[in-house]
């Protein structure tokens, strides 16, 4: 071996020796970037509301699932693996919540998903975490999000079907027969409609006006002129806000002095601050959280939800609201899951599915194959609003 051949051979066996002692000092199994294949992170997404007609549900969905996620890799995460949350935001808009979840399941690889917040962009998306068979988590109360039961797709919000409940218990206590309905035209809107009818059918209440709006109206007079003159003893509202706001404080200024009851929809402040004094005396179905200072020491969701509520005012100065709760719950069903079965969406779905217990700011949830949202009727409180806060109905 001639002299430039010998000095080849030992710039080869220098770089070898260099690549060996670089892998032998490195973390098991790591890359040059560092990451390596058995400490990689669980990759979930997650699609909200956050801009559009649907932010007052979607800001606080993704700010609490922002702090659950600071919150557990701040304790070393799941098994060893930190929890990448991808956010994105659908503008509220059906197109682009598809578009969302296709690029958080095809480029971004995550495990699985939580959202959209309203009934409309979750339902849009469907099919397209189906196909792909990727755990959906919404954060949205269409009942027909999970009925009939689709595989892969489960929700944390209480259905309306369970808040309709709750109004019709709450029309009989107040001997209440004779309803107007007055319903956002979306599909939130449509569902609570359809439980509307079918419910009050069934308990001889009978609905004598039955107006619609659009999300984005901003005047509701030409409705309430017409519920007006009907025999309503009391008028519902069924939508997410801006258009309740309206509906409440139109009514004032029209001086109808009909008891307004409105839906689980406006369980946040800012009703109260869109609607301002015409907020005083609306009754609404919602989550215990607006009212867990209350809650008996027994209720086994008080800890949980006072807990919530401080950890959220200490990380955003602000309340926290039944938004952000359901965030918070399908944020942590799906960890719980990961940490029993790991990042394979085909036993992710299967573990949540078999979710028995849970204790969340929703309520509590008992999931399975026939039920993928886990909640009764008894995960709602009645609630007034009263001098600009929540108090429960006695």
């Amino acid at each position: 071996m001639n002299k430039r051949n010998l000095q080849l051979v030992g710039i080869i066996v220098v770089i070898g020796l260099a690549i060996g002692a670089y892998v032998m000092l490195s973390p098991k199994g790591s890359t040059p970037t560092g990451t390596s294949k058995n400490d990689a992170p669980y990759v979930i997404g997650a699609v909200f509301d956050v801009t559009g007609t649907g932010a007052p549900l979607g800001t606080p969905e993704q700010d609490t699932a922002k702090m659950l996620e600071k919150q557990l890799n701040s304790k070393g995460g799941i098994n060893g693996h930190k929890v990448k949350l991808i956010v994105l935001d659908n503008g509220s808009e059906e197109a682009k919540s598809v578009t969302a979840m296709k690029k958080l399941i095809e480029e971004d690889k995550v495990v699985a998903i939580i959202g959209s917040s309203q009934t409309g962009t979750t339902l849009a998306a469907a099919s397209v975490v189906t196909a792909a068979k990727i755990p959906l988590v919404s954060c949205a109360a269409g009942v027909n999000i999970v009925k009939p039961v689709q595989p892969y797709i489960f929700k944390t919000a209480q259905s309306d079907v369970h808040a309709v409940a709750k109004v019709i218990d709450y029309l009989k206590a107040q001997d209440l027969k004779e309803i107007a309905v007055i319903s956002v035209s979306n599909p939130f809107g449509k569902s609570g409609l359809d439980q509307l009818k079918l419910q009050t059918l069934e308990a001889g209440i009978k609905i004598v006006a039955d107006e619609s709006f659009q999300p984005t109206d901003t005047d509701m007079t030409a409705q309430l002129m017409s519920i007006r003159r009907t025999s309503a003893k009391a008028v519902i509202c069924w939508g997410t806000n801006p258009g309740p706001a309206l509906v409440a404080k139109d009514m004032a200024t029209l001086k109808i002095k009909l008891p307004l009851i409105m839906s689980h929809g406006i369980a946040n402040k800012k009703f109260i601050e869109l609607a301002g004094p015409a907020a005083e005396g609306v009754v609404f179905p919602a989550g215990k959280l607006l009212i867990a200072s209350e809650l008996p020491d027994t209720d086994p969701q008080k800890a949980v939800l006072l807990a919530y509520s401080a950890a959220f005012k200490k990380e955003y100065s602000r309340d926290a609201d039944t938004f952000g709760g359901h965030a918070y719950d399908a944020f942590n069903i799906v960890c719980d899951a990961l940490k029993k079965v790991g990042p394979d969406p085909v036993k992710l779905r299967a573990e949540i599915e078999s979710t028995k217990g849970y204790v969340g700011i929703s309520g509590v949830f008992n999931f399975s194959a026939e039920d993928h949202n886990g909640l009764a009727k008894d995960a709602f409180a009645m609630v007034t609003i009263k001098d600009g806060k929540w108090v429960s109905v006695k």
